[in-house]
């Protein structure tokens, strides 16, 4: 099995869901967004197609043209029903391409904290996250409409659309479940600016990381392969 792996920034990627995916077989190739080629045509052909986060707006089409690609991408996906995985800037993509506004929200969202599952996320794959007290670790600024088909499964007070699913194989996740703690100063680095803008404590948001990061990775990634487990690849 192959899974296609579109990202936009370097050290947004995979994290720990990458050793799920190899222990149960998928070999994982990396595209990188706006340098190398979406082939449109070919959404259909891996088994699994994930997209990633980034620090630009689904909205930003004028300035980053190649988002017009990512969006026809993710709505073949959509249309051919096979597996499809987006994460923050991932999961606007999902729900623009299913026809819905993605668009600021009221606050940015960024650090450790926990979601309220919905009584369908209870019945879902992120269930595993109430190993961790349900945190997670948001990193957004922008929210989006749900689409009609998509049932919602968590939310905060902030957000109510956090996290969607379409069917067994469609799971948009608004925050990052990925993020391997390991490697979390590269995430300090690399959105420096947007973290002084906000006037974040980085050296608070790097503790939060030490006390909550392995135990919100562990449930994220115990929560992705349920996921996959539960996938319907007859399609």
């Amino acid at each position: 099995m192959d899974a296609l792996v579109i990202r936009h920034l370097a050290f947004e990627d995979l994290g720990v869901f990458e050793p799920v995916l190899r222990e149960r077989g998928y070999t994982v190739r990396t595209l990188e967004s706006g340098v190398e080629a979406l082939a449109v045509d070919s959404a259909a052909e891996p088994d699994l197609l994930v997209v990633l986060g980034g620090p630009i707006g689904v909205y930003d089409e004028p300035a980053y043209p190649f988002l017009a690609d990512e969006i026809a991408l993710v709505g073949r996906r959509l249309a051919s029903g096979r597996p499809l995985l987006g994460i923050c800037l991932g999961a606007q993509l999902i729900a623009r391409a299913a026809g819905e506004k993605v668009y600021p929200g009221p606050a940015k969202e960024i650090g450790f904290a926990p979601v309220t599952l919905t009584a369908e996320g209870e019945s879902s794959c992120l269930a595993a996250l109430t190993a961790a007290g349900n945190m997670v670790l948001h990193w957004h600024g922008d929210t989006f409409d749900l689409p009609p088909m998509a049932t919602r499964l968590c939310s905060t007070s902030i957000t109510p659309n956090q996290a969607f699913g379409i069917g067994r194989n469609v799971l948009a996740l608004q925050f990052h479940m990925e993020a391997d703690p390991r490697r979390f100063e590269r995430w300090l680095i690399g959105h420096s600016v947007e973290l002084n803008t906000a006037a974040i404590a980085i050296a608070d948001l790097r503790a939060a990381a030490a006390a909550h990061g392995p135990a919100v990775a562990a449930a994220g990634a115990k929560a992705f392969a349920r996921w996959l487990d539960g996938l319907d690849n007859s399609g």
